[in-house]
């Protein structure tokens, strides 16, 4: 009977180290992908745009469809996140990519408690305060690519007015806004900008009310930071021109939209999962700009924008690869008249962490409220 039981030990410690180290074994046959989004692909924004990256990174890797779950529509708040998070943990999941900022109130726990499992957040930095192997945050220097689409709007106006669907306070949008109005008023220096927050990432109807409040203010030229093409289609009912982001809006307003501002999430995606596979770290924060491919304009609308938009752009393009083009470049003066950054000097957006960090409101940029 001694001898019995001394097999079974052994058998049963042989099968499970043979099971950990299947385990451990993931390869590009067998690697199952996570990812919870805060809307779906139908926003033809935000999320439309994560999934084309997705889409592309598994062409790129070669994965079949039953190696990626996509949790889409789900909300911010830790508790359904985290439900969330749990599915796709159960699902056997090797590596959960949260695209919204929100998310990582949820996912930093989960990556605690999971050390096996890679967690990558988009615009987020807890990974640098917390410093976690198995955490990560990702993004991009969508700025840059805002600011050329910024020219594109400064050339336009003819009130002179820029208006601006911003949907959070946040560092991450206030850059954004921030670069934009730089670039329009490099070639346009009477330009002002006119922001209002809609205190959503996907809200069509609150980014349509926002963005007819700014018309009706006098903006002649509306561009945004949320999610949806509402604020493309509000500024062409109203007879006025447009500036998007994610994803190419002429196709939801032809008569309005005149560029859009873009990431390509695949350039980070390819790089994580290839990296995980290889069984090489993964960075604790990433963040590639308009050098790199990585953020970039859609198509210029030939038919409505004004002459010489693309000779300008391109002239400002080859002046940021160049590096003489810094685009938060001083001197630049808050709208109380204090001096953020100096002549000679320039903000360095980005440099330690993923998320962007310019929070100040310039001058000749006034916010909204209510």
């Amino acid at each position: 009977m001694k001898k019995v039981l001394a097999i079974l030990v052994v058998l049963v410690m042989v099968l499970g180290l043979t099971s950990v180290a299947f385990a451990e074994e993931v390869t590009k046959e067998n690697i199952k992908l996570g990812f919870v989004h805060i809307s779906d692909p139908s926003d033809m924004g935000y999320t439309y745009n994560h999934d084309v990256g997705t889409k592309v990174m598994m062409e790129a890797v070669g994965l079949r469809e039953d190696q990626v779950i996509n949790k889409y529509n789900v909300s911010e708040n830790p508790g359904e996140c985290g439900a969330a998070i749990n599915e796709l943990i159960d699902a056997g999941c090797n590596m959960i990519f949260g695209t919204s900022f929100g998310f990582g109130d949820a996912m930093l726990p989960a990556a605690q408690e999971h050390p096996e499992i890679e967690f990558c957040h988009a615009t987020g930095y807890y990974a640098a305060m917390y410093n976690l192997p198995n955490y990560h945050n990702y993004f991009a220097s969508i700025y840059e690519a805002r600011y050329l689409a910024g020219i594109a709007a400064g050339l336009k106006t003819q009130t002179n007015k820029l208006g601006y669907v911003a949907a959070f306070p946040f560092a991450e949008v206030i850059s954004g806004y921030t670069s934009f109005y730089l670039g329009a008023k490099s070639v346009n220096p009477d330009v002002e900008m006119f922001v209002m927050y809609t205190n959503s990432w996907n809200d069509p109807t609150v980014e349509a009310q926002v963005a007819k409040a700014l018309i009706d203010m006098g903006a002649d030229v509306i561009s945004q930071h949320s999610d949806s093409t509402a604020p493309a289609t509000t500024a062409e009912t109203n007879g006025v021109f447009q500036v998007g982001y994610n994803a190419d809006m002429i196709p939801a307003a032809p008569n309005a939209s005149l560029v859009s501002a873009r990431v390509d999430w695949s350039k980070y995606l390819i790089f994580a999962v290839e990296s995980y596979l290889a069984g090489e770290p993964i960075p604790t924060d990433w963040s590639q700009g308009y050098a790199e491919g990585a953020v970039y304009l859609s198509p210029l609308n030939e038919i409505i924008i004004a002459d010489g938009t693309a000779e300008a752009i391109k002239a400002a393009e080859q002046a940021l690869l160049s590096g003489e083009l810094k685009v938060f470049a001083g001197p630049l003066t808050d709208a109380a008249g204090n001096v953020v950054v100096k002549e000679g000097e320039y903000f360095h957006e980005q440099e330690t962490e993923s998320a962007p960090s310019w929070s100040f409101i310039l001058q000749g940029i006034t916010v909204i409220e209510g």
